[in-house]
């Protein structure tokens, strides 16, 4: 059965530069490094799909809000495990560039993940949060996510995209401890956030 590599964003080009579409920038990576091109899904969601390595690239037309739709109608589609499923979103509560590796966890503020983890009724899967954080001010966080990215902000975006196609690529073949060991900036700490969510 095939991983899936899942890029949570909104659709169009009003939202292709702005910081929410964090995950579909860096499934766009993937795609180029692959050369692969989307297409239709069955469901709400376009994908691409690579037999080296033997992985699903989906981004959700759902928009952000109701992503959890169009994840749920891929995993059961193309039959994918949970834990072979990674979701790629932005994270405000990261500073930028930073990336973070995790097995689990909660929503936090983020409409995308609230709906992937109300529609497959679990927080058990694999995620790469993409940092946004550290420069938001006194703006509000609906406002700073749908802004898009500051020129200085793409000057760095570009290495922490690598840096997140790189992860995922490891992930691919090693485990998800591992992956966290090897990319994340304090995996210690991660490690113990994800032990906190266990119990």
């Amino acid at each position: 059965m095939p991983q899936a590599i899942i890029g949570l964003g909104n659709p169009g080009e009003r939202y292709a530069k702005t910081r929410h579409n964090a995950g579909f920038i860096v499934i766009d990576e993937l795609a180029r490094r692959w050369q692969l091109n989307f297409k239709p899904g069955k469901g709400s969601y376009v994908y691409a799909k690579s037999t080296n390595p033997d992985a699903l690239l989906m981004k959700p037309t759902t928009y952000m809000n109701n992503s959890g739709q169009a994840v749920r109608h891929l995993i059961e589609y193309f039959k994918v495990e949970l834990e072979d499923t990674m979701i790629v979103f932005d994270d405000l509560d990261i500073d930028f560039p930073e990336i973070r590796l995790r097995k689990q966890g909660g929503a936090g503020t983020h409409r995308g993940v609230e709906s992937i983890i109300r529609h497959l009724n679990t927080t058990v899967f694999p995620r790469t949060r993409m940092g946004i954080g550290g420069d938001q001010g006194r703006r509000l966080a609906e406002d700073f996510v749908l802004e898009d990215y500051s020129k200085n902000d793409l000057d760095l975006l570009p290495g922490q995209v690598e840096k997140a196609a790189d992860a995922i690529e490891y992930w691919l073949k090693e485990s998800i401890d591992n992956s966290m060991n090897r990319y994340n900036v304090n995996p210690h700490k991660a490690a113990a956030e994800d032990t906190k969510e266990e119990k």
